[in-house]
This record gives C-alpha cells, sequence and structure tokens, in this order.
C-alpha cells in the first residue's frame, strides 16, 4: 500500500496526466466533475492520468469550540485501455482518519454518444450529489439540504448508460442500482438526516431488489443547464424478513435543478421530493422515525467583484435553504418541527487559480420549533481540485 501511494503522488509531483480543472461556477454549460474530467483527459492518450482534490475547514457555531478539520483528501485515477475502455476511481480521505472509495467504475464506448458504465458510481441526483469537487460549489461546507435530502455523497454499486446528443443539447445517464439498506448495523432510516444512514457505499452491499435513476441534463441556451432526475425502488432489507411488514420502505425522488451565468453574475438552484411508501410499518418494526415525505430546495445567487479579464475571481454569494425530512408523516407519527430547517449563508469565494480557492461565509440556520434559538456559524477554509 505504501508503494502504491508513493507512486502516486510522485507521479502527481511530476505533472503526469495533471489537468486544471473547468471553473463551473461561472461556466456551468461547461460543467465538469472529476470522473468527467478524468474520461476526457484519456481521450489522446493511453495509460494512467492522476488528479485529486482536497479541502481543509474551520467551523465555529453559536456557544461550541471551533473546529478545524482536513475535511477530505481525495486521490482520483484514470486508466485509459483503448479507445474504448477506460477505468475510473476516487479514493477519499476523511477527517485524517477515514478512507472510501467514492467512485470505481469501468466505462465502454459503444458509439459515440453510448457509453456502458459498471462499478460504483455517483447517483445522479440534483448538482452536487455529482459536482462537489470543493472549487465547483461556493461556500465552506456542501448545502445542508444536499446532506440530509439527496444525500450527497450518495454512491452504489450498479449498471448503466451515459452519454450526451450536442445537436439536441441533451446529457443523459440512466442507471440499476442496489438501494438504501433498511438497517445500517444499528443505524436505522428517519431522523435528522432521512435516508442517509442507508447508504451502502459499495461496502459488502447487500441487495434484494433493483433500483433505478436517471438523469437528463439540457445546456441548449447560453449560459443556462437545466437539469431533471429521478430515482425509484425499494431498500434492501434481510433474506429471512423480506416479506414481513416494515422490513422495507419504498423510494420515489425526483429532482429539478438549474445553473445560469453572465459575464460576472451566477445564480443556481434546486428542488428535491423524495416520497416514502410504507413508512408507517417500517417505523413500527424498527422504532424509527422515518417520514412519509422528505422536501427540500435553495437558491443562491453570486457576483464576481473582480474585473472579467482577471484570472483571479472574488464571488460573493448569498444563499437560501429550505428543507425538511419531515415534509409529512404517516400513521401516528408526529411531525418533529425541528427537522423543518432553513439556512442563510452569506460568503465569498477567493479564486486565486483555477482549481485553487480560499472560502469564507457566514450562516444563520433556523428551525420551526417555536421560540428556538437562531444557530450563528462562521465558517472559513479552503479548496484545490486539478
Amino acid at each position: 500500500m505504501k508503494r502504491i501511494l508513493f507512486f502516486a503522488f510522485a507521479s502527481l509531483s511530476l505533472g503526469l496526466g495533471a489537468q486544471t480543472s473547468k471553473d463551473s461556477i461561472t461556466n456551468p454549460q461547461n460543467q465538469v466533475n472529476a470522473a468527467q474530467q478524468l474520461l476526457a483527459s484519456n481521450l489522446n492518450q493511453k495509460g494512467l492520468t492522476i488528479g485529486g482534490y482536497a479541502e481543509t475547514h474551520y467551523n465555529r457555531a453559536t456557544g461550541k469550540n471551533a473546529k478545524l478539520d482536513v475535511h477530505r483528501m481525495v486521490l482520483l485515477l484514470g486508466y485509459k485501455f483503448n479507445d474504448r475502455t477506460q477505468f475510473i476511481t476516487e479514493l477519499e480521505f476523511e477527517h485524517v482518519k477515514e478512507i472510501y472509495v467514492e467512485q470505481a467504475f469501468i466505462q465502454y464506448s459503444l458509439t459515440d454518444n453510448v457509453n456502458l458504465r459498471a462499478g460504483l458510481m455517483l447517483v445522479p441526483m440534483g448538482i452536487v450529489n455529482e459536482y462537489h469537487e470543493p472549487t465547483t460549489f461556493n461556500g465552506v461546507e456542501r448545502p445542508s439540504m444536499d446532506k440530509s435530502i439527496v444525500p450527497s455523497t450518495w454512491r452504489e454499486i450498479g449498471l448503466g448508460l451515459s452519454g450526451r446528443y450536442n445537436d439536441a443539447s441533451l446529457r443523459y445517464q440512466i442507471y440499476m442500482f442496489n438501494g438504501f439498506t433498511s438497517k445500517n448495523g444499528s443505524k436505522l432510516l428517519g431522523g435528522s438526516n432521512g435516508l442517509r444512514n442507508g447508504r451502502q457505499k459499495g461496502a459488502e452491499s447487500t441487495m434484494n431488489s433493483v433500483n433505478f435513476a436517471g438523469k437528463l441534463d439540457y445546456y441548449g441556451l447560453p449560459g443556462l443547464r437545466l437539469g431533471l432526475s429521478g430515482y425509484v425502488g425499494r431498500t434492501q432489507s434481510d433474506k429471512s424478513i423480506e416479506d414481513l411488514d416494515g422490513a422495507d420502505v419504498g423510494v420515489a425522488m425526483i429532482g429539478l435543478d438549474a445553473r445560469y451565468a453572465k459575464k460576472r453574475f451566477s445564480a443556481r438552484g434546486q428542488f428535491i421530493h423524495a416520497s416514502i411508501t410504507d413508512s408507517d410499518a417500517y417505523n413500527t418494526y424498527y422504532g424509527s422515525d422515518l417520514g412519509s415525505a422528505l422536501q427540500g430546495w435553495y437558491v443562491e445567487t453570486a457576483y464576481n467583484l473582480l474585473s472579467q479579464d482577471k484570472e483571479e475571481q472574488l464571488i460573493g454569494f448569498v444563499r437560501y435553504e429550505d428543507f425538511n425530512t419531515h415534509a409529512t408523516t404517516a400513521g401516528n407519527l408526529a411531525q418533529n418541527l425541528s427537522y423543518d430547517r432553513s439556512e442563510w449563508t452569506f460568503g465569498f469565494t477567493y479564486k486565486v487559480a483555477p482549481g485553487a480557492a480560499f472560502k469564507a461565509d457566514y450562516q444563520f440556520k433556523n428551525n420551526a420549533v417555536a421560540g428556538s434559538e437562531t444557530i450563528k456559524q462562521l465558517n472559513l477554509g479552503f479548496g484545490i481540485w486539478f
């Protein structure tokens, strides 16, 4: 393992296949993520391509000590076997001590517009789950609704097709996946994070039913990119209990997102709704508080305060989020108003070079509980992507 890491980082220092990331905040039509960048980098060369991204954060909330964290450091590896076959993987180190494989898939190009993919892949839902590299979004932390509703980073093992038709200005993805697990060790679905505990992340995942996901992106109007996402299926339960009421739930999720940029102005927003069937039986069986619907949305506007002819960018932004993991509840489960949350985030992103940014923002976090205190939080950090 040590030899492999040494070789990888030595290759990075030599600039082997390194690429500069595209600015997806002020140019959404050309937005790429880490996997797409590696795939594109390999088009004109065989062999290994290397990249990475990382972010370090300082967070201080009302009445709490400040926290400093090397939140994540990611090593990206791509390999081109021939003109049709490529492999992409993303190895992530979180909080210094945790290691994850975030992506690991093979892509085989059937035609110029049709690619077969198989392996551990991102579920295409919303913006940030696919485009979560730190220089591709404003704010030190990812939007909160993308953690509680989507939930990012959401990846599972599957098989599917992807591609684009430039004549129609459309990019498409359609996959079959294993689903959320009904019970993840001692963790259950429900609470303030909704479905988040059910992510299997490709780690000895169980499967007893197929789930489906897909997305269409339209980029035919200047400066505008629109997305429509969908996901449907059931959670995975142990074989011994799969026929019992409450052993699993149905999940149907839809997402709408938009990104727009013109000169120094940019804006983005998204809406996600998840409908959960059989949540009442699930809560009775497991003793949880899973809602029958989860819903969230946000809007964000931003403006580059520096001249367009400068490589550096100083982007001021404001974002409003509203999200609720108890949008509706079933049976005798009362809605927990603390799960109905809203946030204002005001801040700056200072891009000192393509792929490198310092960030600062201030947040006001509220919930629907009468008389609850507004949590104020200062966030500082930096992010890189190459």
